[in-house]
């Protein structure tokens, strides 16, 4: 533990699901952690009341300024940034004959937009040897079920992105990464839910991810062992897409 003592973090829809099983890690592992949620303050209430000196900041993913003034208050806060932790984004599924407009905005604004513009803003105050890591999904490349092209289309995004920054920011040593989880175990997906009759069987390990052990490979690569991992795709399925 503790590699990560004297760094900061934002981590963005940090509440809930893996979004806070990576603020946890990160601030287990001595960071001074910051992190944004939109609805759930009760969900960002408990875990800053559990993590001690850890930041909730409101912010909507899809709203520029909201995604501004949290990497500024992260900044004045800690009193400077070393880790981005793109998380927040949404699934809306649906046959594309049936999605509205509206619905393929939404998950645009806050699964493309929103990481697009945290980045950017982060990269104005991130230190040199700095990293941002995006939490993307398997479904970016792979797909097995209808009713998913947009969310896979928004996640496929992220990693061409990933891809492209990879290259911006090496030579200030700041690292560039996709974690593409499979189906984890969370409240909008729980491994007993709707849909694990149909995906657990895909799965090499016959189970579904905890997400801790998503949250462990971000810390990694948040880490000093991680500094010639970048532009990589990290699929972390169980073997799902195997």
């Amino acid at each position: 533990m503790n590699t990560l003592q004297n760094k900061v973090a934002l981590v963005t829809g940090g509440s809930r699901g893996i979004g806070a099983a990576v603020v946890e890690r990160l601030h287990q592992e001595g960071a001074r952690v910051a992190f944004t949620y939109r609805g759930n303050t009760e969900a960002a209430q408990q875990l800053t009341a559990r993590l001690d000196g850890v930041l909730a900041i409101v912010a909507d993913s899809a709203d520029e300024d909201a995604l501004r003034r949290a990497v500024q208050q992260t900044v004045e806060t800690f009193g400077g940034l070393d880790i981005l932790v793109n998380n927040a984004a949404i699934a809306i599924p649906g046959m594309l004959t049936d999605t509205s407009t509206e619905d393929l905005d939404r998950q645009l604004s806050i699964n493309v937009r929103g990481p697009i513009l945290t980045t950017r803003e982060a990269l104005r105050h991130m230190r040199d040897g700095g990293r941002v890591i995006n939490v993307g999904s398997v479904n970016g490349s792979f797909v097995p079920v209808p009713g998913m092209s947009l969310y896979s289309m928004t996640k496929g995004a992220i990693t061409a992105f990933t891809h492209g920054l990879a290259h911006e920011l090496g030579a200030r040593g700041i690292t560039v990464n996709d974690v593409q989880p499979g189906p984890v175990d969370t409240d909008m997906n729980p491994a007993d839910g709707p849909f694990s009759e149909a995906l657990t069987p895909r799965i090499a390990v016959k189970r579904y991810g905890r997400t801790h052990e998503v949250a462990a490979l971000v810390a990694h690569l948040a880490g000093p062992e991680a500094g010639y991992i970048t532009g990589a795709g990290l699929r972390i399925d169980g073997g799902f897409s195997a």
